[in-house]
């Protein structure tokens, strides 16, 4: 599959995602599933930057763009972020953290933006859209 995918759905730009999640949390994880899945998208979802990494080697076809946690067990976000972006250079990478003294890391390591936890996640999904519809056009 390439290209845009059009949606029946208003709200989601006309554009349907995959997206992986990597956040330790399962309450995250679930949110954020249940509200992308919930305008159409498709979401994968990690529990550490290790398992995101594994996952990210096994996938067919890449995911849209990554929401990625900071402070995880084992690698961290800003660990895993340099390590993905060798994968693949051309993958968004949204950091979702509540550790705003990560922003200025995470951005120096090729993060495309930085949310600060708490923040409306309808505006996460709303610009995580917007990052994946300006890349494929």
């Amino acid at each position: 599959m390439s290209g845009g995918f059009v949606s029946k759905e208003s709200g989601n730009s006309g554009i349907l995602a995959r997206i992986i999640v990597v956040d330790d949390e399962d309450f995250i994880r679930d949110l954020y599933r249940d509200m992308f899945e919930s305008r159409g998208h498709t979401v994968y979802s990690a529990r550490s930057g290790e398992e995101a990494i594994r996952y990210l080697k096994t996938m067919s076809v890449r995911p849209d763009a990554i929401i990625m946690d900071h402070r995880m067990p084992g690698k961290d976000g800003i660990e895993t972020t340099k390590e993905i972006l060798k994968i693949d250079p051309n993958i968004p990478i949204i950091f979702s953290s509540a550790d705003e003294d990560a922003r200025n890391d995470a951005i120096k390591a090729g993060a495309t933006s930085f949310w600060t936890k708490p923040f409306p996640i309808r505006m996460l999904i709303d610009a995580t859209v917007d990052v994946v519809k300006a890349r494929k056009n």
